[in-house]
């Protein structure tokens, strides 16, 4: 998380949408607490097939929602034109920037709908140097791990 927060997408950005860890990903809960009260973050609220981002007040704000994931208890919505940034878990990435989901497709239809940086965060054994990837799958703009930043 240090490799982003010293990167210069999330540096600009005023508001950032990210997640919740599950076990296995990348932990972000201390991350966000850091950055809450100086950037507009955004969690994701599973709503049937979809994903809507919602703002991150503080801990008590979130409960928990699909799948044991914790999500924000706010109704309301922040523009998708606000939005900077988006920092998106994977199973795998690989080094030509496509990103493996964990096979139910939420995150890609979240992503074709933002036009904004895409920046996928992993441990170093999630990042390959090719995965297989199917057409609907969005790619990164970025991913770091632990020990590399691959860009375009």
């Amino acid at each position: 998380m240090d490799k982003v927060e010293q990167s210069d997408l999330f540096i600009r950005a005023n508001c950032v949408a990210l997640y919740e860890a599950l076990p296995g990903e990348v932990q972000t809960a201390a991350f966000i607490e850091k950055w809450y009260k100086s950037k507009t973050l955004l969690l994701p609220i599973v709503e049937g097939n979809d994903l809507k981002l919602s703002p991150y007040a503080g801990p008590e704000s979130l409960r928990s929602g699909a799948f044991g994931i914790l999500e924000p208890t706010a109704e309301s919505t922040v523009s998708e034109k606000e939005i900077d940034l988006i920092i998106v878990p994977g199973i795998a990435f690989d080094r030509a920037l496509n990103r493996m989901g964990r096979g139910k497709g939420f995150y890609d239809r979240l992503l074709s709908s933002l036009p904004v940086p895409k920046m996928g965060i992993c441990f170093d054994f999630q990042l390959f140097d090719k995965i297989p990837c199917e057409p609907f799958d969005i790619k990164m703009d970025c991913v770091i791990s632990e020990s590399e930043i691959v860009r375009n």
